[in-house]
């Protein structure tokens, strides 16, 4: 069944503040009662005083009339920027939570979904169409409730005033009804197009940025202006669309407002002259009418952003519902005090359906051992690492921690008690120190201290001039990568995991720097399981086991020595100087 995605879903949000909106809807009744009773305080002085000229005996009724009618007008204003700022409050905090849960659930995500989206396109879900709710909040929302009140009152009043001038106001309505069921369907497609577009430029923006570098290097720069002029233009051509469908709303409303008015008074000064209508009734539902259709303007004046804040509302909510779920990070077994064991029983994987990376992969990796996989670019290296730690669950098998199989633990243990060191460093805004805590608070200096002096990594942190202090770049691109690479290092060793993954974690460092490393894992290793992806011999000859994936399949297995006596694919990559990427 297809959730809805409609703006409704917004209202438990709001509902959280009931409290805030029960005194906001009892602020507009009171002002649209003090609306509607200002026209009827004209009809009652025009046909009660000035048109009898009673001048001398209602005095001081005009008067007291005219003091109410001030009054009505001093309580409606006061109250409309009183429940403003209620309503606002009301958007700004139910926007606030909407951003938390999204960012929360982006983070949740599993890889399998992220694999589906590019990072514009959840750029513009968290931040765009989140930021597109605002002016519903801002704008719309607080005139909701209170225009079908004012229209409701409206009719009322000009049915119980004079019927037959009511129907003649009304005949109009059609009209609107017709124009906006027309615009609606058209502006609703056009923003789904504007949507996707703003999606695409900051995925363009997003991509060209972090590879600026190489765009720069290979001289790209003509054709990816080229490609962006493309996108620049689709999105001006929508959004111009949109500017015309917007500013076409307006006039025919008012016209349609006009037409209302002429027959009002075409009709209206029929009555008069054959002496069945008062002069201050005729005036009085010339008011109406334009309170009737100043909600109705208002409404097509915005009629756009209706649709935009619709067509936001329902991307982010479609986020929010995807078929594949956010990881369940609480739900399972702790696991305390573990000692290591890695175990795959007949693992079967595949990033598509029918596509298998890895095929009956069997393998042991005893507790406080060292284990590296080595194969050609797609052997399934790296997937080993993502199944271990449950980026993917697997289609056939089973994978063993500790002789329990890994979906039975809480993701948030297994992680914490594995951690990984990547080729591709990721650094966070922020000084070194953050880098390597990442907001546990549980790590202190001293604990800070510790993963950098036994990473590495000390020796050109102690040459900044502030230290584990030193504010870091975006990416961290101000250190080499070497450098990023030891601070990843001292990052994974300060969470004290129990198992080490390093996946091709010395691709990018020197000769010196991998020794400081290789010193750094025959420290840290002891009592814990090490697994190492990597393509240099000299991270992987001294590891107890090594394991040698072609193809997805587990072809080889066993030390150095023994698989350079096999003489097979490992003794191979020795002879053509790696183990192969």
């Amino acid at each position: 069944m297809t959730k809805n995605t409609g703006m409704s879903r917004l209202f438990p949000y709001m509902f959280k503040r009931a409290h805030l909106l029960a005194v906001c809807a009892l602020f507009a009744l009171v002002i649209i009662a003090a609306d509607l009773l200002k026209p009827y305080i004209l009809m009652v002085t025009i046909d009660g005083y000035l048109t009898t000229g009673r001048l001398d005996e209602g005095i001081n009724s005009v008067f007291w009339l005219g003091l109410t009618y001030l009054s009505c007008v001093v309580v409606s204003s006061s109250l409309n920027v009183l429940q403003a700022v209620l309503i606002n409050r009301v958007g700004q905090d139910t926007l606030m939570e909407i951003r938390r849960i999204v960012f929360r659930h982006i983070q949740r995500l599993p890889m399998r979904t992220l694999d589906r989206f590019n990072s514009g396109r959840l750029i513009t879900r968290a931040t765009n169409d989140v930021e597109g709710l605002n002016e519903l909040f801002v704008d719309i929302m607080p005139n909701i409730f209170q225009d079908a009140l004012t229209l409701a009152g409206i009719t009322g009043m000009m049915l119980f005033i004079n019927w037959r001038l009511a129907l003649t106001a009304f005949v109009t309505i059609p009209l609107i009804v017709l124009l906006t069921m027309v615009v609606r369907k058209m502006l609703r497609e056009n923003f789904e197009r504007v949507k996707a577009l703003i999606g695409q430029i900051n995925g363009f923006f997003a991509e060209n940025i972090s590879g600026m570098r190489l765009v720069q290097i290979f001289r790209r720069e003509k054709e990816k202006q080229a490609e962006f002029n493309k996108l620049n233009m689709d999105y001006r051509d929508a959004s111009q669309i949109q500017i015309r469908l917007n500013s076409l709303m307006m006039p025919v409303m008012d016209v349609i407002n006009n037409l209302g008015i002429a027959l009002l008074v075409f009709y209206g000064m029929g009555g008069i002259e054959n002496g069945w209508l008062e002069i201050g009734v005729l005036y009085s539902f010339t008011t109406y009418i334009k309170q009737f259709f100043g909600p109705i303007n208002d409404l097509a004046e915005k009629y756009g952003s209706v649709q935009s804040a619709a067509v936001s509302c329902r991307r982010v909510f479609e986020l929010l519902d995807d078929e594949d779920g956010t990881e369940d990070l609480e739900t399972g077994g702790a696991l305390e005090k573990p000692r290591g064991r890695i175990e795959f029983k007949n693992v079967w994987f595949a990033y598509r359906e029918g596509e298998w990376v890895l095929k009956d992969v069997s393998f042991v990796i005893e507790p406080g051992t060292s284990a590296a996989f080595v194969g050609a670019t797609g052997s399934g290296k790296t997937t080993v690492i993502n199944l271990l730690t449950r980026f993917y669950d697997i289609q056939k098998g089973s994978i063993l921690f500790d002789g329990t199989d890994i979906r039975e633990f809480k993701l948030t243990d297994l992680r914490r008690k594995i951690s990984v060191v990547l080729q591709d460093v990721f650094l966070f805004s922020g000084s070194i120190a953050d880098n390597i805590r990442l907001g546990n608070a549980e790590i202190g200096d001293d604990g800070v201290e510790r993963a950098i002096a036994l990473s590495g990594a000390s020796g050109f942190i102690r040459g900044l001039p502030n230290g584990m202090d030193e504010p870091v770049a975006e990416r961290g691109l101000t250190f080499s990568s070497g450098q990023r690479q030891l601070l990843s290092f001292a990052r994974a060793i300060a969470h004290d995991p129990a198992v080490f993954v390093l996946d091709e974690a010395t691709a990018n460092i020197d000769t010196e720097t991998e020794r400081l490393i290789q010193e750094s894992i025959a420290n840290i290793s002891r009592g814990r399981t090490s697994i190492i992806v990597a393509h240099r011999l000299s991270t992987i000859r001294d590891c107890d086991m090594i394991f040698v994936l072609r193809k997805g399949v587990l072809r080889e297995r066993g030390d150095h020595h023994s698989l350079l006596a096999l003489n097979g694919i490992y003794a191979r990559l020795t002879r053509i100087g790696g183990s192969g990427r």
